[in-house]
């Protein structure tokens, strides 16, 4: 596996979509405070890729830095030398194409497609939308970086590109929300459906989610069209950010950065969740959450703090399990007590 240098780190600034632009709206984040510290201080630069990528020749010239790029290519390459029945596997995925953006769009269409909806249009589809947003171009890079660096069974870039479906299913979900700011909306609700039926991720194509996001193993992952989702947060399957009933208009949650969703947590209403929060596993959550929290229980309550600066990077669940088996020891205790009388 081609491993990278974290040493070098430059300036990132957020970049909006093209139609985030034209319509003048803000950063869809930008609603919600940011971590003092800068993403540059997380991402390295190789996660950037180009400075200013374009899906066009100059993406293509061989002066174009793009380390992500260069290293998914190498894995290819020695993973085809050590699996030779699975060659043209890679060249066909992989060392055929000219970017990233190319393979990733080649990856995604022949994963969807069925007889009703031909892996070229959708090659088409997603090679068009990346091409025009320097948004996606930005993210793609900055997700792959994400899987590559939180998941311990992500064994490389090419791994996460080529199998992850935590990592295709959000690509695609970014594709279909850039269709669905472009007044798109049915071809952007066929792919929401479409990676609900592959992958068992539904993500409403208006969700709004920020960078360096880790969808971990993604099955049963659901989002629902009013929710946001800050940098660096990091999901487990089974999280569910959706509404509380059959009210209309912004009725999810909004999810600040570097927050941890542990496994099959779900998270109901328009709620903050704030800055670096973790949520335990399976716990339902109803009422917003503090910065840099420990929330555990159904429902959910604050049973900690978190001392490190982003729960989403280190992913350590049990670090502060004697909390939780306090808190559910206590609770037990309780529960018995108003039993007895």
């Amino acid at each position: 596996m081609a491993h990278l240098s974290h040493k070098t780190l430059v300036s990132l600034p957020r970049t909006m979509s093209e139609h985030e632009a034209e319509e003048g709206q803000a950063n869809s984040l930008g609603s919600l405070p940011s971590w003092p510290h800068r993403l540059e201080n997380v991402f390295p630069v190789y996660a950037m890729g180009n400075s200013n990528p374009v899906l066009d020749s100059s993406l293509h010239n061989s002066d174009c830095l793009d380390p992500i790029w260069d290293a998914v290519r190498e894995e290819a390459k020695l993973e085809a030398e050590k699996e030779p029945i699975l060659s043209s596997f890679f060249y066909a995925t992989i060392l055929s194409h000219d970017c990233l953006e190319q393979a990733l769009a080649f990856a995604l269409a022949n994963r969807l497609q069925k007889p009703t909806l031909l892996a070229t249009h959708l090659m088409d589809i997603f090679c068009n939308v990346m091409k025009h947003d320097k948004g996606i171009q930005q993210s793609i890079r900055l997700d792959i970086q994400a899987f590559e660096d939180r998941d311990p069974a992500c064994l490389s870039y090419c791994s996460a590109l080529l199998y992850m479906k935590g990592y295709q299913s959000l690509q695609v979900h970014r594709v279909a929300h850039a269709l669905w700011g472009q007044g798109r909306k049915v071809l952007a609700l066929a792919l929401q459906s479409r990676v609900s039926e592959v992958f068992g991720v539904d993500i409403h194509p208006a969700a709004k989610i920020g960078d360096g996001i880790l969808v971990d193993h993604g099955t049963g992952v659901v989002i629902g069209e009013t929710a946001i989702v800050g940098n660096r947060v990091s999901l487990m399957q089974g999280v569910t950010l959706g509404g509380t009933g059959k009210e209309t208009g912004d009725r999810h949650p909004k999810v600040a950065e570097g927050v941890l969703i542990g496994a099959s947590a779900t998270i109901l209403g328009n709620i903050r969740i704030g800055e670096c929060v973790m949520i335990a596993a399976g716990s339902l959550v109803l009422q917003e959450v503090p910065p840099h929290s420990i929330v555990a229980g159904v429902p959910a309550k604050v049973i900690g703090r978190v001392h490190e600066h982003y729960p989403s990077l280190t992913i350590h669940q049990d670090e502060n399990k004697h909390l939780s088996e306090e808190f559910f020891y206590s609770k037990d205790e309780t529960t018995e007590n108003d039993y007895i009388m």
